[in-house]
């Protein structure tokens, strides 16, 4: 989710910087141990780097404020950068569709802005040369003039779709595009209003898009409607006609993102919560309500009138909020889900939130984690993906760097798989901490094995949220809040940040693949 918050940050005192760094250090130095749980640490191994790498001069994760001050030139660890396709910048999310080698497209979202744009709308661009990522069209149809979080291919059925999304809530459309027969210039399927009074797309029902993920088989479109703490289910059977099947509301907090199981009759939704904010941190009193539902959507899949969905069991936490995404996946043969947050545990990253958390010996940025799902009624944490600047015990540290700024500071927001049937492999967007790549092999004991955090650039880009929210500051670190997309034939990532755009990146220093990686088309996210 993207919170509308008030623009623009003067410049913070300097008594106000010596009296927060002060009491910062009280909180740290009462704070309890880094892992909360007991049992599972907060913080992953770092990663070895190569002799021509520019690693990171500070702590794991972080873009230090002296770096900031001199502008940032990025950092490297086994990723090197081999392409980019700037453009306008870019958003929250990307997506792709392969033909084999024979050609891959990229497609990302734009932020809902026209001031100093060149193009608007989403980039449709051939990556199949690594080297040289090339646009070669864009999709201006309404849900496409900024998708947010909804832009998503289905490789069994060849299409490409997104929900209106503009600034995070726009309206009840869907468009669908057909990219079989050349993905550099998808055909346009359709662009309508589902569920419209006169029952003419679907059941009659007002819904608004947000987020969305299609089911495997490509029949259902799901879409979250955050401005009214709604799921939703579209059938796509005719790509040409999307229809509203039921929308629903769970009762917890608030909707965000979501994945579905391969049969379609089990849903990975999540609620959006904050628990209370910092002072339901240390209040037993107040309940968690920020982590994991498990849905039965059978009678969705079965197409039953009148679908029912049906609670199977829920996880939540408080070390952690904003919750933003599930992967349903098998690492060795039993079924996970990877989860990610997408604010931190004393909510959307402002300073008193951070504080908060601080104070409460919980991170103050958001994570991402892996779950047990092998008894899908008590779903267990296995591990926490986080990085030393997520450790209570460098709060001090870490707020310093992060004056003036109000929200997605450090922390997580998208991440990616290998192969969600055999995942050896997990990458993640982690906002100013830049692409971090993961061993996920055994589970219990993830660990990083690569990372790339771009340069700051010092000319805002016009399609980028980062501008458009006021939290970019020139020559700062980049909001790397997009899936990363793994190909083992090539040895290469991309995705994309904000500020830099479409970025394509290859491993080095044999860092990856592993042996029994492999990358089949439409199994990352």
């Amino acid at each position: 989710m993207k919170m509308r918050l008030l623009r623009g940050h003067g410049k913070v005192p300097a008594l106000f910087i010596v009296l927060s760094y002060a009491l910062l250090s009280c909180l740290a130095s009462a704070a309890p141990p880094s892992s909360v749980s007991g049992a599972i640490p907060l913080t992953v191994p770092k990663a070895t780097c190569g002799p021509n790498d520019h690693p990171e001069t500070d702590l794991q994760g972080e873009v230090s404020f002296a770096v900031r001050a001199a502008g940032f030139n990025g950092y490297n660890c086994n990723l090197e950068l081999i392409g980019q396709s700037k453009g306008d910048g870019a958003n929250w999310q990307t997506t792709e569709f392969r033909n084999g080698q024979a050609r891959v497209c990229a497609y990302h979202g734009t932020a809902f802005s026209t001031l100093n744009r060149t193009h608007l709308g989403v980039p449709v661009i051939d990556i199949t040369d690594a080297s040289n990522p090339t646009p070669t069209g864009y999709l201006q149809t309404i849900s496409m003039l900024d998708p947010w979080e909804s832009l998503k291919v289905n490789e069994r059925r060849q299409l490409l779709a997104a929900d209106n999304a503009h600034n995070g809530g726009g309206g009840p459309e869907i468009d669908i595009y057909d990219v079989s027969t050349d993905c550099t210039a998808p055909q346009l399927l359709a662009s309508i209003a589902v569920g419209k009074a006169d029952g003419s797309t679907g059941v009659p029902g007002a819904v608004i898009g947000h987020e969305g993920s299609w089911a495997p088989d490509g029949l259902t479109y799901y879409g979250s409607d955050i401005r009214n703490g709604q799921y939703y289910a579209v059938d796509t059977t005719d790509p040409t006609a999307p229809k509203l099947i039921t929308r629903w509301t769970p009762g917890f907090q608030t909707v965000h993102g979501l994945s579905i199981s391969d049969d379609g009759n089990r849903g990975y939704f999540v609620s959006l919560g904050t628990s209370g904010g910092v002072p339901g941190l240390p209040n037993p009193a107040i309940a968690a309500n920020n982590g994991l539902v498990i849905y039965d959507t059978t009678e969705i899949q079965a197409r039953i009138p009148n679908p029912q969905v049906k609670l199977i069991s829920t996880l939540f936490w408080k070390d952690g909020s904003g919750a933003q995404h599930t992967i349903d996946v098998k690492i060795g043969g039993k079924p996970y889900l990877i989860f990610v947050d997408e604010a931190g545990s004393g909510g959307f990253s402002s300073a008193a939130q951070r504080a908060g958390a601080c104070a409460a010996g919980l991170t103050p940025y958001p994570l991402a984690r892996i779950i047990d799902i092998s008894n899908e009624t008590k779903p267990t944490i296995v591990s926490k993906l986080g990085l030393e600047v997520h450790d209570p015990a460098n709060c001090v540290a870490t707020q310093l760097d992060l004056t003036g700024l109000g929200f997605f500071t450090y922390g997580s927001h998208y991440c990616s798989v290998d192969n969600r049937h055999h995942a050896t492999t997990l990458a993640c967007g982690y906002f100013n901490s830049g692409i971090r790549v993961f061993d996920i092999r055994d589970p219990v004991h993830p660990k990083e094995i690569a990372y790339f955090n771009p340069p700051g650039v010092t000319t805002a880009s016009p399609g980028s949220n980062h501008a458009t929210t006021g939290q970019w500051r020139s020559g700062g670190p980049d909001w790397c809040s997009a899936q990363v997309h793994l190909d083992r034939a090539r040895g290469t990532l991309w995705t994309t940040c904000q500020d830099n755009g479409l970025l394509m990146l290859k491993f080095t220093n044999g860092a990856w693949p592993y042996p029994e990686s492999a990358t089949p088309p439409g199994e990352q996210n």
